[in-house]
C-alpha cells in the first residue's frame, strides 16, 4: 500500500472514529443483549428470537427471496455438532430454523459423529433449484490431516441437507497459472528443511501442489462466491494452508470444471472472504496463526480468476493488529444498500468454541479501497441508500 494511500485511509478512519464514536477499547463481552435490539453489537452475546445464544460459527449468509439465511458451525465446548441455520429479514433479529446438516450415526460415514465440519457456505442454483452447501471436512480420528471438502444439497434453504460427496479438490488437474517448468519439477518435500528460504521458494513454485496432484488438493478454510454471470467459485486454503486456490464450479455447483488458480503462492493465508465492488474483486484473508487472531490482509484483482495482488492492511485503529480480536469468515452485501458490505468475523474462544463471539462491522471505503474500524455498536445508518 502506498504511503499516500495509507495516509488517506488512516485520516478517513480517524475522522470516522471521531464522528461515529466507535469502540476504541474493544466491546465488553459479559453482558447479553436483548434479542430485539436495534443495533449490531460486535463481541456481545447475541440471542436468537427464542432467547438462546446464536451458535453459528465460521459461517456465511445466503440472501434468497427476501430472507437472509445464516449458516454456521454448531459447536460444543470443543466438538463439532453439525451445521445450524437461522433466518432474518433485518440482519439483527435471527430465528433458529434447523440443524441444517447433522452428523451421521453410520460408522465410516465421512460425517459420522466425531468428524469436524467447519466454515459452511451455501449458494442457490437457479437451474437445479437446489441449495448447495460446501464446508471444510475433517474425518473422525484424523485431526486436521484429511483436509477434505464436503458437498451437501437441499430443496429448502433450512434443510435438511444431505451429503452427496466429500474428498479433496481437483485431483489430477494443474492450475492455470502454473508454468510447465513448475509442473515438471522433480524435487520432493523431503529434499528441504521446513521454514528455510529454499523451502519457501519451493513452496511458491508448487512443491506441495505437486505432492498432492494425484490425490487432490487440500481444502481447509473456505468460502463460495457466485459472480454476476452466475458462475460459482470455491475459494479455499490449500497446500498446508500456504497457498489459496480459486476453483471454478460446474453449472450445477456440485463439482469442478478443472479450471483453477493459485493465489499468492506461499503467502500462508486462510479464512478467505470475497466480495466485488464495481468491476473490482476484493478478498479479505487472515494469516495462519491457529486460533490466535492477527492482522487481516486485503487482496484485490480485476478478475476473479486473474492475478491477485496484496493491497495491504484491512483494519485500522486500536487492536487493528488482531483485526479487533477476530478472524474473517464472510463478507455480506447488504440488500437495498448499493455498494454496502458487512465484514463478518469470529472472535474464537478455543477453550469454549460455543462461546466464540461474532464481530460484524460495516466496510467503509476511501476512494475504492475498503477498510474497517471497530465499534461497540452500530446500525444500518452507517450505509447510504
Amino acid at each position: 500500500m502506498s504511503a499516500f494511500l495509507i495516509f488517506g485511509v488512516k485520516t478517513f478512519a480517524g475522522n470516522f472514529l471521531k464522528k461515529n464514536k466507535p469502540d476504541v477499547e474493544i466491546s465488553c463481552l459479559e453482558a447479553p443483549v436483548d434479542s430485539t435490539h436495534l443495533k449490531i453489537k460486535p463481541g456481545k452475546i447475541w440471542l436468537d428470537t427464542d432467547g438462546d445464544v446464536i451458535n453459528a460459527h465460521g459461517g456465511g449468509i445466503l440472501f434468497h427471496q427476501g430472507v437472509y439465511y445464516w449458516y454456521g458451525e454448531k459447536r460444543g465446548k470443543r466438538e463439532s455438532l453439525g451445521i445450524n441455520v437461522y433466518s432474518s429479514e433485518d440482519l439483527i433479529n435471527w430465528k433458529f430454523e434447523n440443524l441444517a446438516l447433522s452428523h451421521s450415526s453410520e460408522s465410516g460415514n465421512p460425517i459420522e459423529k466425531g468428524a469436524i465440519m467447519e466454515r459452511p457456505k451455501v449458494i442457490y442454483n437457479e437451474n437445479t433449484k437446489q441449495y448447495v452447501m460446501y464446508f471444510h471436512l475433517e474425518l473422525k480420528g484424523q485431526g486436521y490431516g484429511a483436509a477434505h471438502r464436503g458437498v451437501a444439497v437441499s430443496d429448502s434453504p433450512t434443510g435438511e441437507f444431505k451429503l452427496i460427496k466429500s474428498g479433496r479438490v481437483n485431483a489430477g488437474e494443474w492450475p492455470e497459472n502454473m508454468s510447465e517448468i513448475e509442473r515438471n519439477a522433480t524435487d520432493k518435500p523431503e529434499d528441504y528443511e521446513w521454514w528455510t528460504a529454499p523451502w519457501r521458494k519451493a513452496i511458491e513454485k508448487g512443491l506441495f501442489l505437486r505432492r498432492d496432484f494425484e490425490n487432490g488438493q487440500m481444502s481447509r478454510d473456505m468460502t463460495l462466491y457466485v459472480d454476476d454471470d452466475k458462475i460459482a467459485y470455491l475459494i479455499y486454503s490449500s497446500e498446508d494452508n500456504l497457498t489459496l486456490h480459486i476453483a471454478e464450479l460446474t453449472d450445477d455447483y456440485l463439482g469442478y470444471t478443472g479450471k483453477y488458480i493459485r493465489v499468492i503462492p506461499g503467502g500462508h493465508f486462510e479464512a478467505p472472504a470475497v466480495f466485488k465492488k464495481g468491476n473490482r474483486y476484493f478478498m479479505v484473508v487472515s494469516k495462519a496463526t491457529g486460533w490466535e487472531p492477527n492482522a487481516a490482509v486485503l487482496l484485490s484483482s480485476d478478475s476473479i480468476m486473474g492475478e491477485w495482488r496484496m493491497v495491504g492492511d484491512f483494519a485500522f485503529g486500536p487492536d487493528a493488529e488482531t483485526t479487533f480480536k477476530s478472524q474473517s469468515t464472510f463478507v455480506l452485501p447488504v440488500q437495498g444498500k448499493q455498494d454496502s458490505f458487512i465484514y463478518m468475523g469470529d472472535r474464537w474462544n478455543p477453550d469454549n468454541l460455543k462461546d466464540s463471539r461474532y464481530i460484524w462491522l460495516p466496510i467503509q471505503f476511501t476512494g475504492e479501497t475498503p477498510f474497517i474500524v471497530n465499534y461497540s455498536e452500530w446500525d444500518f445508518d452507517a450505509f447510504q441508500d
